[in-house]
């Protein structure tokens, strides 16, 4: 039953309407001072607050800002004896659904309050809507308990209590991108958007009007005004998936908008401002593109207050059997199937592959699994007919080759770190991509 609170010294009238709201089905509370009304607004929960302006204790100005201060908030209407224009907007621009005169506006309440019960059910599926993303994208959600994920996951949430810019690093399916919604959900901007855009999908020109949008007339074919990116992320977070992919030109216009938070549309001479938080992810080497030349050397420094390694899945095998449940029940739901654990045998199956895919490869073989599978759990046969295919042949070292000391120095290596490559890579002062190689090179 919808709950509708009634603020109002003046008893008669504040019992009249009482009853005149619950003819119409409705549950009313009363109250006849602000501090009552606050402490009803705590304990209740209402879609819609009947306010008098002047109270004994207050103003139903400035009561106006503890509703709107409350989720899910409830709509107001202001009454007030003697109405007048600066009252009236004052009280719109304070929140207010609406400003009536008591006496004269009789008529006009009821249908008034089922305006603002509508509003007020917006309101609630909005916030319901945001309550479900949020739990969705939380990082409690990410699943992982290596060392080395749990120490990435950690940074990710101290990155989110504050508003600097993150680049996340990691090879392609890491997720990345779920990492980058974690962190704005966790955020102070999470009740904004979060608008992404992958770099690597588009044209130089076409990336450009995407991300800062373009006049009529522009070029051919923009037949009107369009907002970019940017402007769409307003107050929120753009996240600038495989960054490294962005032609040099336009990583210098970017720099600008991370500097100062102007830029200008395509075929437009004013300046236009915007707040925006970015995250960037890519899968290069930032700091060797920048040798190379293809990447801006401030703008990296801008984009990587903050940077975050995202482990592959190869460096965090232990966490296979609690990803693999986790989407065969994920699956199963989605295509109406019985839920079928992974068998022991496909667990080891699946801790054996090398994963070049990662987190999105393993999310692939899972959903095919399940769809494949008859038995009352998923079994090897289930798995891709390339799942198994035989490594390359490893070359037979002389003991008294280099590459065989080099085998040696990097078993000592791995051993050390306890099979963390990571830092194994650290240590040997190599690049990651060029251990996992010299591994799978040596069959070590």
């Amino acid at each position: 039953m919808t709950h509708i609170l009634i603020i109002d010294d003046e008893v008669k009238l504040r019992n009249l309407l009482a009853r005149i709201l619950r003819l119409e089905g409705f549950e009313v509370t009363e109250a006849s001072t602000c501090r009552e009304g606050h402490k009803l607004l705590q304990q209740h929960d209402f879609e819609l607050v009947l306010c008098d302006v002047k109270l004994p204790d207050g103003s139903g100005l400035d009561w106006l800002k503890e509703a709107a201060a409350k989720t899910p908030r409830p709509e107001v209407i202001l009454l007030t004896a003697y109405g007048s224009i600066p009252d009236g907007v004052q009280a719109i621009r304070n929140g207010a659904f609406d400003y009536i005169v008591k006496g004269d506006d009789n008529s006009k309440i009821i249908p008034l309050v089922y305006k603002a019960l509508e509003k007020a059910a917006l309101n609630r599926r909005v916030y319901a809507l945001e309550k479900r993303l949020g739990e969705k994208y939380a990082f409690e959600n990410i699943l992982g308990t290596a060392p080395v994920f749990r120490k990435a996951l950690d940074t990710a949430r101290r990155a989110a209590s504050s508003d600097v810019s993150v680049l996340l690093g990691g090879e392609t399916g890491t997720g990345k991108e779920v990492f980058a919604q974690a962190i704005h959900h966790a955020g102070t901007r999470r009740n904004q958007a979060f608008v992404a855009v992958n770099c690597s999908a588009f044209p130089r020109d076409l990336l450009e009007s995407q991300l800062f949008g373009y006049r009529a007339g522009a070029f051919t074919g923009a037949l009107k005004d369009t907002r970019g990116l940017f402007e769409e992320a307003h107050k929120g977070t753009l996240f600038l998936d495989e960054i490294g992919e962005m032609p040099p030109d336009l990583q210098a216009k970017l720099l600008r908008v991370l500097e100062t938070g102007d830029f200008i549309k395509l075929g437009d001479t004013r300046s236009i401002h915007v707040d925006v938080r970015i995250i960037a992810a890519t899968h290069r080497n930032l700091k060797k593109e920048m040798e190379e030349g293809r990447f801006r050397e401030d703008l990296y420094y801008r984009l990587s207050v903050l940077t975050i390694l995202i482990p592959s899945l190869r460096e965090r095998k232990n966490d296979i059997p609690l990803l693999a449940e986790h989407f065969a029940t994920l699956y199963a739901h989605k295509v109406n199937a019985p839920v079928r654990l992974p068998s022991e045998a496909y667990l080891q199956a699946l801790q054996q592959h090398g994963w070049p895919g990662n987190i999105r490869e393993l999310k692939n073989v899972i959903e095919r699994s399940v769809i494949l599978e008859n038995g009352t759990e998923l079994s090897p046969e289930t798995l891709p007919f390339d799942f198994y295919s035989d490594p390359a042949p490893q070359k037979e070292l002389s003991a008294f080759s280099m590459a065989a000391a080099e085998k040696l120095h990097i078993q000592k290596i791995l051993n050390y770190t306890g099979g963390n490559k990571t830092e194994a890579a650290r240590l040997l002062q190599i690049g990651l991509t060029t251990l996992y190689r010299k591994i799978e090179e040596y069959g070590i």
